[in-house]
């Protein structure tokens, strides 16, 4: 039996409300890219391409690639050169000198697919340089929705949108599909929010409440920020998330 689709619908104020952290970090990934002036470079999962436009200004040609319609209109509007296109199936004519990927490939649940593509357009000797959630990332988090949602008598893990791999099962994933591994390790980052724990809910977990009523949502958000209000949250108020982010740098072969 087909599994359910949950979907997880993307705001672009939402994003930019309570999700600004995601770019910033990343830019230490862009620096461990370092693109250079000639080349031309693909990003997958570009979002609202904050750190497209960074690329943008280092080489000769970047191209954006995502799925999510309101992200992209935003990343059009800053003149980014951007396509709706889902990385699990990349088809594309281009042979980019390098990819980048920031905080997107945990969302593709068929990560063979997502780096089979990546390798079928990056030149041979290309470098592919990624973050992801990796191992352990959001624990607290999921695990809370989970349960508030066990709670309700509904299935949670159907609903969990996300896969966050471990160094060795994608250390795998690169070198079987003809990428050599230069690096890659886990980097525990427990993140401070620019809001609160309910704004990120609202912004990158959608899947969980999607199609339930609003008396069903209000009590599984209550619930979920009540688990987690002991372990993430400061007697001030302050909320971080428990972030484990997994960071490559592979060539391909």
């Amino acid at each position: 039996m087909e599994r359910a689709q949950f979907q997880q619908n993307w705001s672009a104020t939402d994003y930019k409300t309570h999700a600004g952290f995601v770019p910033q970090y990343g830019l230490a990934v862009l620096d461990l890219l370092d693109p250079q002036p000639h080349e031309t470079i693909l990003d997958i999962g570009c979002g609202n391409g904050t750190l497209t436009e960074e690329i943008a200004k280092r080489c000769a040609q970047v191209i954006g690639v995502d799925s999510a319609p309101e992200l992209l209109k935003a990343a059009t509007s800053k003149g980014l050169h951007v396509y709706n296109m889902d990385a699990q199936k990349l088809e594309m004519y281009e042979r980019f000198d390098a990819i980048f990927s920031n905080a997107a490939i945990h969302w593709m649940k068929d990560q063979k697919a997502v780096l089979k593509g990546a390798r079928s357009v990056l030149k041979t000797g290309g470098r592919f340089v990624g973050e992801l959630g990796g191992h352990g990332n959001i624990a607290a988090i999921q695990t809370a929705l989970i349960a508030s949602l066990e709670k309700e008598g509904i299935d949670g893990e159907e609903r969990n949108p996300w896969v966050f791999p471990s160094e060795k099962a994608f250390r795998e994933l690169l070198e079987s599909n003809g990428f050599e591994v230069i690096s890659l390790a886990l980097i525990p980052r427990p993140t401070p929010l620019p809001t609160d724990i309910e704004g990120w809910l609202k912004t990158f977990a959608n899947p969980f409440f999607d199609g339930l009523d609003g008396s069903t949502r209000s009590r599984v958000l209550a619930n979920t920020v009540r688990l987690l209000k002991s372990c993430l949250c400061t007697e001030d108020g302050h909320w971080t998330a428990d972030y484990v982010r997994l960071r490559f740098q592979a060539k391909a072969n």
